[in-house]
């Protein structure tokens, strides 16, 4: 399975969410992320794909890990996929549509989740309520509904910097 990234940024009880405008996902809100390139960091990739997608520009050190979500879809199973989410509170510049992505702030108690994955209104709420988790989403043969669920709330060590 191939690895990837995910990156939401967040203020003020707010999310940033892009539309994707083309390829994989075309047309749902999500966060920015994507492929991580051969002898490349998570963090630093889940850097540039944010560059790359919205034009904001963030540190990997001010990446907060809280996710690491498992993706299986039996009927397309080459886009299995490993992605590690992360949130960030501190960036530089301001977010800008792309080829790729149009960027959205919404109030994080109005997310709009059916434009979204299927999966993301299952572990979202828990990661913005602070809370660290490991997921496994099994998608049915629409490749769209989630067909089974394991979700497993991690522990925060002391020097965590997910809120």
């Amino acid at each position: 399975m191939q690895n990837a990234t995910l990156i939401f940024l967040t203020r003020d009880n707010q999310i940033l969410l892009g539309l994707k405008k083309r390829g994989f996902a075309q047309g749902k809100l999500n966060g920015f992320g994507g492929k991580i390139e051969a002898g490349e960091t998570i963090p630093a990739a889940a850097a540039r794909e944010l560059r790359e997608e919205c034009g904001v520009q963030v540190d990997a050190n001010d990446l907060a890990p809280v996710a690491r979500l498992e993706f299986f879809f039996p009927a397309k199973p080459e886009w299995d996929q490993i992605v590690h989410a992360f949130l960030a509170r501190r960036w530089r510049g301001e977010p800008r549509e792309t080829d790729e992505m149009q960027p959205m702030w919404f109030d994080t108690k109005a997310i709009p989740y059916a434009k979204m994955w299927a999966d993301d209104a299952h572990w979202l709420p828990l990661v913005l309520q602070g809370k660290r988790v490991e997921a496994t989403f099994t998608f049915a043969d629409d490749n769209e509904t989630v067909r089974e669920t394991r979700i497993r709330e991690l522990k925060l060590c002391a020097t965590s910097t997910a809120e």
